[in-house]
């Protein structure tokens, strides 16, 4: 048996080794953006590269008030990705339950053609959706980047995956009960799932924080609605000859701050997600 144990503890050590690196390699152009973001310019030009600031300054992070409307374009952000994941985790629900637990014609064939639009590029639908958004008046204004996002086949698929397994025991109980099916989904099924809802808020928000092209397209001219990820392009645009580095690295540190903060808050939730659908599975 020593023999085997000793195997297994270098085997675990190289393992462990293996994951430290790969973090590292993973974590390191974060790591390189947040402290290019205290250098100063001349350090972010140097040759070799300085690899850290010999005199840390905030003074990048407060110009970049002076170049973009950081504040306004945060509060953009904020909106766009809190109303859109909200009405997906909303949209996914409902849906998710009705694919689940209700038995109607077509149902398969509905579901298939639903998981279809995933495989769509996004490049393809942007054309006909610009044309329908534009038609009914919505172009130019955070609602018509909001709207055609409320709904979301990837996350219709999620939920329903997850509630298939919630027991019919439990939802005919609270149907004999009196519950209305829409309290059903909200205060029977919701609850029972939390750690998928989590995951799927996870994926929307972070993914409709970083959105760029949908924004850029239905935005054109109102630049006061400007998300934060367009905004910075206008400190690429800034960094002339990249003398303001800094800037845009300090631009960047603090547009990943709030997905980076999310992502703390709901890791646990987003585990779980992953070991309850390979336990299921």
């Amino acid at each position: 048996m020593r023999p085997y144990a000793g195997r297994k503890r270098r085997a675990d050590g190289l393992l462990f080794l293996l994951i430290i690196l790969v973090a590292v390699v993973a974590a390191f152009p974060l790591l390189w953006m947040v402290l290019s973001s205290f250098k100063t310019p001349a350090e972010t030009m140097q040759t070799p590269p300085v690899w850290l600031p010999r005199t840390p300054s905030f003074d990048a992070y407060r110009d970049v008030a002076g170049v973009i409307s950081a504040g306004r374009s945060f509060m953009n952000s904020a909106i766009i990705a809190t109303t859109t994941t909200l009405g997906i985790v909303v949209t996914s629900l409902m849906a998710g339950y009705a694919f689940a637990k209700y038995r109607f014609a077509g149902r398969n064939l509905l579901f298939a053609v639903m998981i279809a639009t995933m495989f769509l590029p996004p490049i393809v639908t942007l054309i006909p959706l610009y044309r329908i958004v534009t038609s009914m008046g919505m172009n130019g204004s955070l609602i018509g980047v909001i709207v055609p996002n409320l709904a979301n086949a990837f996350g219709i698929f999620l939920m329903r995956q997850f509630i298939a397994g919630v027991p019919d025991d439990l939802i005919d109980a609270a149907r004999i009960d009196g519950a209305s099916e829409l309290r059903i989904v909200f205060w029977i099924v919701a609850p029972a799932i939390i750690p998928a809802i989590a995951a799927l808020i996870l994926f929307a928000f972070v993914y409709h924080w970083n959105t760029y092209l949908w924004p850029l397209t239905i935005l054109q001219g109102a630049s006061d609605d400007y998300p934060i990820v367009i905004s910075l392009s206008r400190l690429l645009s800034y960094n002339r000859g990249a003398l303001n580095t800094n800037l845009v690295m300090a631009g960047a540190t603090l547009a990943v701050l709030p997905p980076l903060v999310m992502f703390v808050f709901l890791q646990r939730f987003f585990v779980d997600s992953i070991v309850g659908s390979g336990v299921k599975g």
